[in-house]
């Protein structure tokens, strides 16, 4: 999430009470996740375990629950909570509304039809010669682009999954980002496809997707993808262009697929994958997998 003007350390300090290292005005552009920060971002850690990814990734402030020494180029906001003041800063600077208000700063282009039954939420961009199904769901801030088919029951821009367990109970992290649908994307019914919590979920140019598609927060579908029905996508991950995943595939929090991969029926993903044709609870290559059963069905 990028700020609508630049901000001061000082500032962000001052609005979630916390103590800063670094100069008063050192420049803040807005928070993002590990997997998606730049330059000027924010990013929280809460773990001695993910302290040196969060230094040294491309987040120029750290909000810490530990002072520790800060890297050259860099400045600190050490609170006794991250995760709760990382929720303040993105709330301070993103309204969330949640069908609540119907402000409804919407953009729609030309030629673009939408059946009276679906539901459009706040500061909405659709392009031109769109068409939009009855009962379909368009989450605040959600941009789409032209020549893009929206099936029935499709919800886009629903809150991320992502908690912490706090005093027995869970904890959500506030979504602030938004989904990004670009040119000539196909979407069936009943798919879901989360917001970012403080980035953008993108579907590629050229896509289509079947029915019953679940896709993660802040992951990144490439142009010209393939995906058949009860897919799971679990957030962050990044699928390159021209992939073809079949039906009932799930693919772990994370991981990246190589352009023009092939992942067949049920097969499972938990790691970065090469390109190649997949199968099996623990993507296989589909030749060796082949193989292999051949062997197997030959012991005697």
């Amino acid at each position: 999430m990028r700020f609508h003007s630049p901000q001061k350390l000082k500032t962000i300090a001052d609005l979630i009470g916390s103590k800063y290292i670094g100069p008063e005005d050192f420049e803040v552009l807005g928070t993002n996740e590990i997997h998606r920060v730049r330059p000027g971002d924010i990013v929280f850690v809460n773990h001695p375990k993910y302290y040196d990814k969060a230094l040294n990734s491309a987040a120029t402030v750290i909000l810490i629950d530990k002072e520790v020494e800060c890297p050259e180029g860099k400045a600190l906001l050490v609170s006794d909570d991250p995760f709760r003041d990382f929720n303040a800063i993105n709330t301070h600077f993103t309204r969330i509304y949640n069908f609540t208000e119907e402000l409804h700063d919407v953009e729609i282009g030309e030629g673009t039809k939408i059946h009276s039954s679906a539901v459009i939420g706040n500061n909405v961009k659709i392009g031109k010669n769109t068409l939009i199904f009855p009962n379909v769901v368009i989450g605040d801030r959600t941009e789409i682009g032209d020549n893009v088919i929206i099936q029935s029951n499709t919800v886009l821009g629903g809150d991320a999954f992502y908690y912490r367990k706090l005093n027995g109970n869970f904890d959500r992290l506030i979504s602030v980002g938004n989904v990004i649908i670009e040119n000539n994307v196909e979407i069936g019914n009943g798919c879901t496809i989360d917001r970012g919590v403080t980035d953008s979920t993108i579907i590629g140019e050229g896509s289509v997707l079947d029915n019953q598609i679940q896709i993660g927060h802040d992951t990144v579908i490439g142009k010209k993808c393939l995906i058949a029905s009860q897919v799971g996508i679990a957030g962050c991950c990044i699928i390159e262009d021209e992939v073809t995943i079949w039906g009932q595939v799930g693919i772990a929090s994370g991981n990246k697929v190589e352009k023009g991969s092939v992942l067949l029926g049920k097969t499972g993903v938990n790691r970065d994958l090469e390109k190649g044709t997949y199968i099996g609870m623990f993507a296989e290559d589909f030749k060796t997998y082949l193989k292999k059963e051949v062997k197997l069905r030959n012991l005697k």
